[in-house]
């Protein structure tokens, strides 16, 4: 977790994300990505200059076999405060709209009942997963599908809400969330989303694959690419 968390930090201090007496609501599905993030700004908040508060919110889709006990069990171990929150946004998109490409409008859904459970709870800052490898899939989605430059910002004011949105895994890599994730026998919950693995991110990362075969450092150069531009709030003050 060492190497996560030295990533986490240089993020948090490059992009501002915590202020002294921030609350913080972590977005758990339950994937390795949450539950590194979760496991990562609570061992932060224990030696961080600016002292902080930490909270875990699932958003549970309404898929039967989701089972988040494995996370509600690693939450009460360790002392995290958890609350799951129970929505029925799959039953919105597959039954009642039978959506073929729900991928966006299911993010924005669960987005949207995240941040509204984090303001209930007087939470103003919300914690997503992404890492450096969603950063790169997410500026190839933009160009190639919205014919775009772009990319999410590692932080993002929500006006209607009002609350932060903070992405403090930017800087890692994916293999160091796999590998952080099993060290540190993290549970981990499988997607139950028919979905998954059909989504046109899915397509992104074979596309991603394929390129660095031949420009191994693709990634590096979007990468900084995005912080020297300064565009969606990626430039470094």
């Amino acid at each position: 977790m060492r190497k996560i968390l030295s990533h986490l930090r240089r993020a948090v201090d490059d992009y501002n994300m915590i202020e002294d007496g921030d609350k913080i609501a972590v977005g758990v599905s339950g994937g390795k990505d949450s539950m590194v993030l979760l496991n990562a700004l609570w061992e932060l908040k224990r030696f961080y200059p600016k002292k902080f508060e930490v909270m875990g919110i699932t958003v549970d889709m309404g898929f039967s076999e989701f089972d988040p006990s494995p996370v509600t069990d690693f939450c009460a171990d360790k002392g995290i405060p958890y609350k799951v929150v129970k929505t029925q946004i799959k039953d919105i998109i597959f039954d009642i709209r039978k959506e073929t490409n729900p991928c966006s409008l299911c993010s924005k859904m669960r987005k949207g009942a995240l941040n509204e459970a984090a303001k209930e709870l007087g939470f103003s800052k919300v914690a997503l997963g992404h890492h450096f490898d969603d950063v790169i899939e997410t500026f190839f989605l933009c160009l190639l599908y919205e014919g775009r430059i772009g990319c999410f910002s590692p932080v993002t004011y929500l006006d209607r809400k009002e609350v932060y949105q903070i992405r403090p895994l930017v800087y890692a890599r994916e293999y160091d969330v796999r590998s952080a994730a099993i060290k540190n026998s993290l549970p981990v919950i499988v997607n139950p989303c028919p979905m998954d693995g059909k989504s046109k991110r899915q397509d992104i990362k074979d596309y991603i694959l394929n390129t660095s075969k031949e420009y191994p450092d693709l990634k590096e150069k979007v990468f900084g690419a995005l912080v020297r531009s300064g565009i969606d709030g990626w430039g470094i003050k």
